[in-house]
């Protein structure tokens, strides 16, 4: 298992992997359509807006969070 504070990168690995691989996946299949290939063009738009991503969302996520605390206050 992995030790529970390396839990908000593993959080932001996983966030950024699914959701670089949804934008990814539908910008690629309105610019190609379902030409032959369209898989291959995917996984290399998906791998490198995932190596994008995933340091944004390490960057990005604690400002939300405060953002959120912010406007959430009771």
């Amino acid at each position: 298992m992995i030790p529970a504070r390396y839990a908000p990168i593993l959080f932001g690995f996983i966030l950024s992997g699914l959701m670089s691989a949804l934008v990814s996946a539908i910008a690629t299949f309105r610019a190609a359509g379902m030409a032959d290939g369209v898989a291959g063009l995917w996984l290399g738009t998906w791998l490198s807006s995932w190596a994008v991503a995933f340091p944004a969302v390490l960057v990005v996520a604690p400002l939300a969070r405060r953002l959120v605390a912010r406007l959430t206050r009771a």
